[in-house]
């Protein structure tokens, strides 16, 4: 399923989730016309191997590695995934706290991927951990929207509205089952799941406290 756009259109127009989009295209342009392109990935992408939490330097590769991509296809579906899904958490979390959360989503996915595999000298990057934690937060804060979707089923395409937990439910459940079966494999390289998997955790957690909190202002209001 491709999600092709959501039924809540915001009240502001999403800023800060067009500026993203064009930086991660910007930086892509540049990426794919640097003379040394194994050299260029080398410095900024996320290495597993090369990181130490002692040292702050190794940090920096997990925010740099967020705005590379591995070709065409790779960034224009996680733009396609931003700009659907990112705008009502932009409304929702307001400019500065949107900012905060990407970069608290990547930071989460590049950490888990790096938990499960420390020892991996392949180069990670991507946007994709980032846009894991804005669905997952989607998933608990607007489960209720409805995600128009292009669907492959039976040799057809064809084109439905999706209640959005729907949509995300599946979408989790495909990032959790390849994930733990990338366990299971001797293949190197591929999709960093668990980096998708930690994005979307931190995405579930921050959207379970802005409901919670959100629910008691409610009832304090009322009772006010």
């Amino acid at each position: 399923m491709i999600p092709l756009s959501d039924s809540h259109k915001t009240y502001r127009f999403p800023i800060i989730t067009l500026l993203l989009l064009i930086t991660n295209i910007l930086i892509f342009l540049v990426e794919i016309s640097v003379a040394d392109l194994n050299g260029f990935i080398a410095k900024y992408a996320f290495t597993p191997a090369l990181f130490s939490i002692a040292d702050s330097s190794t940090w920096w590769p997990i925010l740099t590695s967020a705005f590379l991509h591995g070709g065409i296809t790779h960034i224009l579906f996680n733009m396609l995934f931003l700009w659907v899904f990112g705008d009502n958490v932009e409304e929702s979390l307001g400019s500065i706290g949107y900012v905060l959360f990407y970069l608290g989503a990547t930071v989460c996915a590049a950490l888990l991927q790096y938990i499960v595999d420390a020892d991996s000298t392949i180069p990670m990057l991507g946007a994709s951990g980032a846009i894991a934690g804005i669905l997952g937060y989607y998933l608990i804060v607007f489960p209720r929207h409805r995600i128009r979707s292009l669907i492959f089923f039976a040799g057809g395409i064809f084109t439905q509205e999706l209640p959005a937990q729907l949509f995300l439910v599946y979408w989790a459940g495909t990032q959790f089952l390849s994930g733990f079966g990338s366990l299971l494999s001797t293949q190197e390289g591929g999709t960093a799941w668990f980096a998708h998997i930690g994005g979307l955790l931190f995405g579930v957690l921050i959207g379970l406290i802005v409901t919670k909190k959100n629910r008691l202002i409610h009832t304090t209001q009322r009772t006010l």
